[in-house]
């Protein structure tokens, strides 16, 4: 069985130097150490929340071809990544210190989305350069009861609109895969 989930997400940017400069700040607010290649065999930076212990990380390395992305469009290739917040203050604090502070294009502002899980809470917001669509959320470990009760909710009025469905919203999301 896995446990660690993801290993690491590589984008490739359309301005290197630029890009190093806003991820720099982006997670030397979150906490997170950075790493790169020395440009041994290739060109990337890394970065990394639990640095050195073995955990998921993030590089980046320049781009050979493309554009800006427009995660609006929904066109093949990284929709978003959302990356964990230690608390709702957490995802507050970044929205204000840092995006709103930096310029940075904000594309839905922190909130509670009861629809994806209790207590689930988050902002999204855009890279400057390169157009990746980013996430900050917060799921807590033991939801409130009230946050509990809110996504009941959320979750019973999406069921309304899909009166062919005949089971429960999470009997319905739930999938069996395939074994070895």
């Amino acid at each position: 069985m896995r446990w660690r989930g993801i290993h690491h997400v590589e984008f490739s940017v359309l301005d290197y130097d630029e890009s190093v400069a806003f991820y720099d700040r982006m997670f030397g607010w979150l906490g997170y150490r950075s790493f790169w290649t020395l440009d041994i065999g290739y060109r990337s930076t890394y970065y990394m929340a639990r640095f050195p212990l073995p955990h998921s990380y993030i590089g980046i390395q320049p781009a050979r071809s493309g554009g800006k992305v427009d995660h609006g469009q929904r066109a093949t290739g990284i929709h978003h990544i959302a990356l964990w917040a230690k608390n709702r203050g957490e995802v507050d604090a970044f929205h204000t210190a840092f995006l709103v502070a930096s310029g940075i294009p904000v594309t839905d502002a922190p909130a509670e989305y009861p629809v994806y899980a209790p207590g689930y809470y988050a902002v999204f917001f855009d890279d400057p350069i390169n157009g990746i669509h980013w996430e900050l959320a917060h799921t807590p470990r033991i939801p409130s009861p009230r946050a509990y009760l809110r996504w009941t909710r959320a979750l019973a009025s999406v069921a309304r609109t899909h009166p062919d469905w005949k089971q429960s919203a999470i009997a319905k999301a739930m999938r069996v895969l395939p074994g070895k």
